[in-house]
C-alpha cells in the first residue's frame, strides 16, 4: 500500500508524526512487514526521537542550528534566504527515507519513540511524505 501524506509546518523544529504514519499501517492491515516513509523535500528530514519530553527536541535543534549556522560567506545557494543551503545541509546530515519494522500489526517503535518530520526551514511549509507499507 501506498499513500502520500500531506503535514503543515510551521517553522523549524522536530513536528511528531506517529499517528499518520500508525493510521496508514493500521489501514493497509499488514500484520507483519515493513514501513517505509520517505520525505520529498531537499529542506527538510526524518527522524526516529524521544517523544516523552520536548526539551530532547528543542536541544537537538539548539544543536543542529549551532552546528549548521545560516549566512555563512562560503554559501553561494542563498536565492531563497539564508535559511536556504543551511536547510539543504541539514537534511544532508540527517535522513530523508526511514524504514521501521511492523509486528502484530503495529510500528514496533520503543516505548519513548515518536517519527517526526524535521522542518529545517524558518517559514513553514506543507510537505509530502510519501508512506509505503508492505508484507
Amino acid at each position: 500500500m501506498n499513500q502520500q501524506l500531506s503535514i503543515q509546518t510551521t517553522g523549524q523544529g522536530l513536528r511528531e508524526i506517529t499517528r499518520e504514519v500508525d493510521s496508514v499501517v493500521e489501514r493497509a492491515g499488514v500484520s507483519d512487514g515493513l514501513c517505509t516513509i520517505m520525505v520529498r523535500h531537499t529542506s527538510a528530514s526524518l527522524t526516529i526521537q524521544e517523544n516523552a519530553d520536548p526539551s530532547a527536541g528543542r536541544d537537538l535543534e539548539n544543536w543542529i542550528n549551532r552546528l549548521v549556522v545560516e549566512n555563512d560567506p562560503l554559501y553561494t545557494h542563498t536565492h531563497e534566504g539564508p535559511d536556504d543551503m543551511p536547510s539543504h545541509i541539514k537534511a544532508v546530515l540527517t535522513a530523508t527515507t526511514l524504514s521501521i519494522p511492523i509486528a502484530n500489526g503495529q510500528l514496533a517503535l520503543g516505548r519513548w519513540q515518536g517519527i517526526y518530520l524535521w522542518e529545517h526551514r524558518q517559514r513553514g511549509s506543507e510537505r509530502q511524505i510519501a508512506v509505503h507499507v508492505g508484507s
